[in-house]
């Protein structure tokens, strides 16, 4: 039989390129499998790391406590002290000075657990309108010590979902806590002059819709009439640990994101300088939720 050499040169060629595709396979294959053993790597790391920092911060709350307790009874103990007005007066001021800075530890180290402790969800079915309107009347109290109007907008119907009610309770306290202190620290005027007499007012807003794909979602917006957010600062804001205001932990927007991307939903923010901001929760519906009610 007749065999052409272009055909044998054919062959050849078809065998040394099947070799070099199959080489760049495996070579591939081997470098995903390393990056993943990496990632794995690094991931078991930082879990590890998560905790020990969760130990560590639970380590520090118990004689932290003690402290604050301590501080307690010294200040008590200076009060019955038989010694001039003025000098007791100084040694009570020191001790609540310690005190608040005990507290103020408190709260870093609660706000720290919140964000990076285990997440447990109890989901069960829930009515977010319900949930919300138990909020509100929760937040009311401190919204009229803060002078800041509060006003609601909730969708007429049901809006049925299966979520950890507690967690979006916390999700949209974050939230209003956050607006009701902007607005607070704005009340000065601050650089902008017009803002202390612009009306504090806080917006909760629910309503029913669909997404892109017509499925059911639930929105809760948190709007405030407040100073707005910076342009340059607008990204960084659910950031851990960063923050603009004095005293903050930077934790607030950070857990709340993590509470509804764990719920499969998310946060948007819309601001305008002078203006104010909208703070969007979007969480899906249950199926044969009706959107349109």
């Amino acid at each position: 039989m007749f065999v052409s050499l272009g055909f044998i040169i054919g062959l050849v060629l078809g065998a040394v390129l099947a070799s070099l595709s199959s080489a760049l396979l495996i070579k591939r294959h081997l470098r995903r499998s390393k990056a993943a053993e990496r990632r794995a790597r690094s991931a078991e790391r930082l879990a590890e790391l998560g905790a020990m920092t969760g130990g560590l911060a639970h380590e520090i709350k118990n004689p932290l406590s003690t402290v604050g307790l301590n501080a307690q009874l010294l200040g008590e103990a200076i009060e019955e002290l038989p010694i001039a007005g003025d000098e007791k007066g100084r040694l009570v001021r020191r001790v609540q000075s310690l005190r608040r800075e005990v507290e103020r530890l408190r709260g870093i180290l609660t706000d720290f657990l919140e964000f990076a402790g285990e997440l447990r969800l109890d989901r069960r079915e829930a009515d977010l309108n319900t949930a919300v309107g138990e909020l509100i009347d929760f937040f009311a109290p401190q919204a009229e010590k803060s002078g800041v109007r509060l006003r609601t907008d909730l969708s007429s119907g049901p809006l049925r979902a299966h979520v950890d009610v507690s967690h979006i309770k916390q999700a949209v306290l974050n939230l209003m806590l956050n607006a009701t202190q902007a607005m607070s620290a704005a009340s000065s005027g601050g650089d902008d002059p017009s803002s202390s007499s612009r009306p504090r007012e806080l917006i909760i807003k629910t309503l029913a819709t669909r997404d892109s794909d017509q499925r059911g979602i639930a929105q809760i917006h948190v709007i405030d009439t407040g100073p707005g957010i910076a342009a340059d600062v607008l990204p960084r804001i659910f950031t851990p640990y960063f923050t603009t205001k004095s005293g903050g932990t930077g934790l607030g927007l950070p857990t709340s994101r993590r509470l509804i991307e764990a719920h499969e939903g998310r946060i948007e923010v819309f601001s305008e300088q002078g203006r104010g901001t909208d703070f969007v929760i979007t969480l899906p519906l249950l199926d044969g939720a009706d959107p349109a009610r």
